[in-house]
C-alpha cells in the first residue's frame, strides 16, 4: 500500500483548492456564462448544482489520470470527492475552509486506505 493513499489525497486537495481559488479567478466570466447556458438546459437550480459538481468531477479526473497516469485513481478519486461534496451541501455543513479540507481529506484518505489495502491483500 505504501503512502499510495496519501499521495492521492494530497493530489485532489491540490487540485480542489486549484480549481476553487485559480480556475475560479481566472475563469470567472466563462463561468458566469457556462452557468447561464447549463441553467437554461435544466429546470431547476438543483439539477445546476449537480451539473457543476459533475464538471467539477471530471476536472479531477483529467488531474488525477494525468498525475497518476491510471484511469482508476482518476474516476475513484473523483467519484469520492463529488460524493463528499454532495454529502456535505446536502447536510447544510459549512463550517469554514479548513473543516471542509478536512472532511475531504479524512474521507478520501480513508477511501483510499480501503481501496489500496484491497489491492496489496492485507
Amino acid at each position: 500500500m505504501e503512502l499510495m493513499w496519501f499521495y492521492v489525497a494530497v493530489v485532489l486537495a491540490i487540485s480542489d483548492e486549484f480549481h476553487s481559488k485559480i480556475m475560479w479567478s481566472i475563469f470567472f466570466d466563462f463561468y458566469v456564462v457556462l452557468a447561464g447556458l447549463i441553467r437554461k438546459t435544466v429546470s431547476s437550480n438543483i439539477q445546476l448544482w449537480l451539473v457543476h459538481e459533475g464538471i467539477e468531477a471530471v476536472f479531477h479526473f483529467i488531474v488525477l489520470s494525468l498525475v497518476f497516469l491510471n484511469l482508476e485513481i482518476g474516476i475513484l478519486g473523483a467519484l469520492i470527492h463529488m460524493i463528499v461534496d454532495i454529502y456535505h451541501e446536502l447536510v447544510g455543513s459549512d463550517y469554514g475552509w479548513l473543516y471542509h479540507r478536512a472532511l475531504h481529506f479524512t474521507i478520501e484518505s480513508v477511501f483510499f486506505i480501503m481501496i489500496f489495502a484491497g489491492l496489496s491483500g492485507y
